[in-house]
């Protein structure tokens, strides 16, 4: 009947059962997960924490191990990591790619900028090069640095290098009106010129500013007219009665005013200019600074080419006075002008003041000559031309 005699009085004992298929194998399942786990435990533990860098999207080739960020091999291409002085260091991971970690570079000393090339940097435009400078009872005069760099070529607006039509326009009598002066640093084109009057007030303040936004600057200097004294350009004025040393002295007063220019264009002067004698030492110690000379072209009588050439002095002739009118549209036809004639001899060279209706009329020209394939150059790059066969 199945009744266990054993049993305690009114209990009954359950039936033996065999094991359970299902049993055996919810465990082997439990323990294969264990497994399971630690496999993926170990495997996780030698690969990326999270932490690092995520590996770039195509796999690099190696690169060395540390660069500069600010190498031109590896230079970004954003502008505002270009400069950012770091150095990369990147380490392979398991899958063929590279984690990069950016740490930044120590610096001994500030940065530092070559400026001993043609042309300067924008970031110092407005700082002289030392090397272009010496110091006289006068004050800093310009100078042919040891290895041969001149102003004329430090201080030069960069151009294009193309053949085609060049066009030079120098807007003189700037540091004599404050707004005139401001009116012309701030609405010219880059690429007009700038002269300086020596007599002028704030130069250094206007040099740095049109320096800054791209333009080449000259100094004027004020030489004797022919109507001198009832005509006088200022103080300082360079006399054909007076001897060579003093002119030379009141040469140097007006060159000490101003730093960064490439030359010297003379302010009225049509006496001076056409007497050789007077001239002669004042080009030659213009020669020997460095500097070019452009005469305003004003003066049939000028002496400027004959004596340049015998000095070895970069130097140039203006073709047009562009605002003996002053009026705007007048301006214009003038600009048109100067226009033609460098069409006919590939350059050209305007001349002006800093008057309201020449700065309009230069500034709405410009933008449309640039539209008909006209490059509006630095007085350097035409002098520079003129001079080579």
């Amino acid at each position: 009947m199945g009744t266990d005699l054993h049993a305690p009085l009114g209990q009954a004992r359950p039936p033996k059962r065999k094991p359970s298929h299902r049993r055996l194998s919810a465990t082997l399942i439990g323990v294969a997960v264990v497994f399971v786990v630690i496999g993926i435990s170990v495997y996780f533990s030698g690969q990326d924490d999270g932490l690092k860098q995520a590996s770039p999207a195509h796999p690099p080739s190696p690169p060395p191990e540390t660069a500069a960020a600010d190498s031109p091999a590896r230079q970004p291409s954003s502008p505002e990591r270009s400069n950012s002085g770091a150095n990369i260091e990147r380490t392979p991971t398991a899958d063929g790619g590279y984690v990069t970690k950016y740490t930044p570079r120590d610096r001994e000393g500030p940065l530092v900028i070559d400026a001993q090339r043609v042309g300067q940097d924008p970031r110092i435009a407005g700082q002289p090069n030392p090397d272009l400078l010496e110091e006289t009872s006068a004050g800093k005069l310009p100078i042919i640095a040891p290895d041969g760099l001149r102003s004329m070529d430090q201080y030069a607006r960069p151009w294009s290098g193309a053949r085609g039509t060049r066009i030079a326009i120098v807007v003189g009598g700037l540091g004599l009106s404050q707004t005139g002066s401001q009116k012309a640093v701030q609405q010219l084109p880059a690429g007009v010129t700038l002269a300086f009057a020596a007599s002028g007030n704030s130069l250094q303040r206007w040099m740095q500013e049109a320096r800054r936004k791209g333009h080449e600057i000259l100094l004027q200097v004020p030489l004797e007219p022919f109507d001198y004294p009832a005509n006088d350009p200022g103080p300082g004025t360079l006399l054909t009665g007076s001897s060579a040393k003093e002119n030379l002295s009141r040469l140097h007063d007006a060159m000490a005013q101003l730093t960064n220019y490439t030359g010297v264009m003379n302010y009225q002067g049509g006496r001076y200019l056409s007497d050789e004698k007077a001239l002669r030492p004042v080009l030659q110690d213009l020669a020997n600074r460095g500097l070019l000379f452009l005469d305003d072209g004003t003066s049939p009588l000028s002496k400027t080419g004959t004596v340049s050439d015998t000095t070895n002095l970069p130097h140039a002739f203006a073709d047009v006075v562009l605002d003996a009118q002053l009026q705007t549209q007048a301006i214009l036809r003038k600009l048109d002008d100067l226009e033609r004639i460098a069409d006919r001899q590939g350059t050209a060279i305007g001349v002006a003041s800093a008057f309201d209706e020449s700065i309009e009329a230069i500034r709405q020209w410009s933008e449309e000559a640039t539209q008909r394939g006209i490059e509006i150059v630095g007085v350097s790059a035409v002098v520079r031309d003129k001079g080579q066969p």
